[in-house]
Parts: C-alpha cells; structure tokens; sequence
C-alpha cells in the first residue's frame, strides 16, 4: 500500500484560506516533468515557494533550470513580504496539472 502524502499546514496556508492543491509542473519549451509542488491559496502561480516543492528534493541553485532542455524557468530570491525563499518565475514558462492526492505517490515515482 502506497504511502499518503498531506498537504503542508501552516500560518501561510492558514493566511492564503486553507485552499490546496498539488501541481505537477513542466517546462513548457519541452514539456519535461519539473517539480510536484503544493499551490496554497487561489490566483496565478507566480514563485515557487521552496518549502513547498515535493519533488525533487534538494532544489538550492539559484537558478531553476529545466534539466532536458536548460531553459532558464525562474531565479531565486526572498519574498521579502513573508521572508521566505522562493524561485520568481518567468511568464510563460512552466505549465501546470492539477493532480489528485491518490495519484500523488505514483507520480512522484514515475517522474523524478
């Protein structure tokens, strides 16, 4: 039986109405699998939050670069309003899936 994963839960989420959902990200130049990450809150997916990537684990360069085709995706910097660590993204440059949590697991496996 495969293991569940949560979503995170804390004053940030708590802050953004406690509306979750898991995202798969991909490059939108080659379409590669980039990141599972927890999106908190509605609107545009405009920075990465580090705390809330899933997969793959260990994302510290400075940089977000997609792997299969070097496509400069986003830079990181500190969300001054909240001082927490983050990738701004570039428009246009990573599209998005809404997964299930019961696929979660499988995805994670499959992909990263």
């Amino acid at each position: 039986m495969s293991k569940i994963i949560s979503f995170k839960s804390d004053k940030f989420k708590k802050h953004r109405e406690g509306q979750s959902r898991w995202l798969l990200l991909h490059c939108e130049k080659c379409a590669n699998p980039i990141a599972l990450y927890q999106k908190d809150g509605p609107g545009m997916l405009k920075r990465l939050y580090m705390d809330r990537i899933i997969a793959p684990k260990g994302l510290s360069n400075k940089n977000f670069i997609c792997k299969n085709c070097n496509t400069l995706l986003g830079i990181q910097y500190v969300y001054e309003k909240e001082n927490r660590l983050a990738y701004r993204l570039f428009a246009g440059a990573i599209g998005k899936t809404i997964i299930k949590t019961e696929n979660l697991v499988e995805i994670k496996k499959t992909s990263f």
